[in-house]
């Protein structure tokens, strides 16, 4: 959802990309690298970023207790499990932030990360409306929670909405190459796909969905909850 991102951030919305984990370990990059590499998404979008911490939760692919990300301790590459501690940590965000729209996978996805991701931030939506929970700052309740879709199925997305990114296109790509490590360097996306650089790959979904909507470009995103209209002027 980079090309989204980049137009909520232009259209003046305080966006914050919470990381869960810090990417690491995958067959390219390192911890430093990739920590750059966000680091220079997050300014070509024009937003704000930071890393998870859940004190004591984390544990590393080698079994060691914390994993040492960017200043603070994430969830583990790989190993991402729901829990109490994650889930109230992301509330604890959720109220700082005072986030009024969040954001997460799609709940049907081949990744168990994204998967566990998911369930860990559908429950922090609700544990942080809590009062006497124990967690910093004042309660608040998301008024939404919307999907965006980064599934490793093989399927075709059946979006409730798709937003129109048309102008913000290069926005996505530039920061989908600013992880050089990952979409730039192995000159390929997935090793079940045709060999396709992240430009190719990129337009192509924006493009098909742009169709679905009648602009050029488009994101999709999913909601379990009816979204309201007050009149028909903002549609696409």
């Amino acid at each position: 959802m980079g090309a989204t991102i980049a137009k909520l951030a232009s259209q003046g919305h305080d966006v914050l990309l919470l990381d869960m984990t810090n990417g690491e370990p995958t067959p390219l990059g390192d911890v430093e690298t990739r920590r750059k590499e966000a680091a220079a998404a997050a300014e070509i979008l024009g937003v704000r970023r930071r890393m998870l911490s859940v004190p004591g939760e984390a544990r590393g692919h080698d079994g060691g207790r914390g994993v040492e990300a960017w200043g603070a301790t994430a969830l583990p590459n790989r190993w991402v499990e729901y829990s109490i501690e994650a889930r109230r940590a992301v509330a604890g965000v959720i109220r700082e932030h005072r986030a009024q729209i969040v954001f997460t996978p799609f709940f049907e996805d081949a990744h168990p990360d994204h998967r566990a991701v998911t369930r860990i931030v559908e429950d922090a939506r609700f544990d942080a409306k809590l009062t006497k929970a124990g967690l910093p700052g004042e309660p608040i309740y998301p008024k939404w929670l919307f999907y965006y879709y980064a599934t490793h199925l093989r399927w075709v997305a059946n979006p409730s909405f798709c937003v129109d990114v048309t102008g913000f296109e290069e926005k996505k790509v530039a920061a989908m190459e600013a992880y050089h490590s990952q979409f730039v360097a192995p000159g390929r996306i997935g090793a079940h796909l045709p060999a396709r650089t992240a430009r190719e790959w990129v337009m192509s979904g924006l493009g098909y969905f742009g169709t679905r909507i009648g602009t050029m470009y488009a994101e999709p995103f999913y909601t379990k909850e009816p979204v309201g209209l007050r009149g028909v002027d903002g549609l696409a």
